[in-house]
């Protein structure tokens, strides 16, 4: 047996409080509580009430003063919790406390509220560029974002197509990663738009737009994202004009913004199910090296991977570091113009004294080693998924490292992986 507390309110449609009717206003107090509660609102169908009051629904009484109530069932460790809350939100009506026992509590996990709506989570007036737009303003209205794509609208702001950095790099020219570009040096930027300056929006963008109306569920958008593949959708009103651009970005702060604590409730010996661990589903296949590996191998490594990363680890298998292009970037300053021609993923520029013996030489004599971040964010594989969201949300992160107790290296989690078992696509 678990032992649950029944409050239970008895009220009617006139109650308010702050303006809302109270039954609305107790559903969003518990809901923010984000405790494993259940909660009902019924309408009765006749009542009377204090002050001599008669509500009917018969048409010849009709009242707009239905009786109503609100049952709500909590574990009763988190009475006194809700109680407290509670007091002063019930200027009219009766509120009961029962015990209850009960003989099993069972949930399912769900990635984000199924009432959400497009519009409740898109950010709102994004930037955009028009077909005409110069490539160099479209990048550079990219440089200072955390995000990497546009939406291209006509004469009437309706969405023709999306510019993303893949189009820039694949079929503007782009030579190297906006991210990377914006740690270059003043020079090697202005270099790059200025290239880029003579094509326009149209040439490159991605057409037709997959959007998505601002009234539809949120759910649908995001089935809508992982079907197709995209990381954005343009928004758009009624009339088909851009109304805001929904991100993974967006869908993860919401999942951080209404996620209770599935955890504590599993501890509170509430069985929950569809619970998602990073083991479940990090990504095995990650690329490793040793830390004497030549760079002109990671290099390979990097290129041939969508996760864009190699891990560095010793002959136990325990994680030393995480190699990105970033790193390479970082370690290597401008001043040899034969890096350019490397893969899009690695073109990265080195300083004047570190390739004296030529790019090839330098490339051979460089080891993971030298080059790697040993300054790293990692988890378990026990972590549940909606964790690591907040993990990566909170710092700035496309990926994770996934480690054993022992702190040998398991594999990576991306935001495409957690997006898809958050949202129960790879069952």
């Amino acid at each position: 047996m678990l032992n649950y507390k029944a409050i239970e309110i008895f009220t009617s449609e006139a109650a308010r409080h702050r303006n809302k009717p109270v039954a609305d206003a107790v559903m969003q107090y518990i809901r923010d509580l984000k405790l494993a509660a259940r909660c009902i609102v019924t309408r009765g169908i006749a009542g009377c009430y204090e002050s001599g009051e008669l509500a009917t629904g018969r048409l010849e009484i009709l009242s707009l003063n239905m009786p109503i109530r609100i049952y709500i069932v909590i574990p009763a460790a988190e009475t006194e919790r809700v109680l407290n809350g509670m007091n002063g939100m019930i200027d009219d009506g009766i509120v009961v406390l029962h015990d209850l026992s009960v003989l099993s509590h069972r949930a399912r996990n769900t990635f984000f509220p199924r009432q959400l709506m497009v519009r409740d989570v898109m950010t709102s007036e994004p930037k955009s560029v028009t077909a005409t737009t110069p490539l160099s303003d479209t990048a550079k209205l990219l440089l200072p974002s955390i995000f990497t794509g546009l939406p291209v609208l006509d004469g009437r702001r309706r969405p023709i197509g999306v510019i993303t950095q893949g189009d820039l790099i694949r079929k503007g020219g782009l030579p190297l990663r906006l991210g990377l570009l914006a740690e270059s040096d003043k020079d090697r930027r202005e270099a790059v738009l200025n290239q880029l300056a003579s094509r326009q929006a149209a040439e490159v963008m991605t057409t037709p737009a997959v959007m998505i109306a601002e009234n539809r569920p949120l759910a649908e958008a995001v089935d809508l994202m992982l079907a197709k593949g995209v990381k954005r959708l343009p928004v758009v009103d009624e009339k088909g004009r851009l109304s805001g651009m929904l991100s993974r970005l967006d869908i993860f702060r919401t999942v951080m913004r209404e996620a209770p604590d599935w955890h504590a409730f599993s501890a509170q010996k509430i069985e929950v199910g569809h619970l998602r661990r990073v083991g479940d589903i990090l990504r095995r296949d990650t690329h490793t090296v040793s830390p004497e590996t030549p760079l002109d191998g990671v290099m390979r490594l990097i290129d041939s991977s969508d996760i864009q990363r190699v891990a560095v680890v010793d002959p136990e298998g325990n994680l030393l570091g995480v190699i990105a292009d970033r790193d390479l970037l970082r370690y290597f300053k401008s001043g040899q113009e034969g890096i350019w021609h490397l893969p899009a993923k690695v073109r990265h520029a080195f300083k004047p004294d570190a390739c004296r013996g030529g790019l090839q030489r330098c490339l051979t004599e460089t080891t993971a080693g030298t080059v790697m971040t040993t300054k790293l964010i990692t988890v378990r594989e026990e972590m549940m998924i909606e964790a690591a969201i907040g993990l990566m949300v909170d710092k700035g992160l496309k990926r994770l490292p996934v480690v054993d107790a022992a702190g040998r290296f398991k594999g990576m989690v991306s935001r495409d992986s957690l997006l898809r078992a958050g949202f129960g696509m790879d069952d």
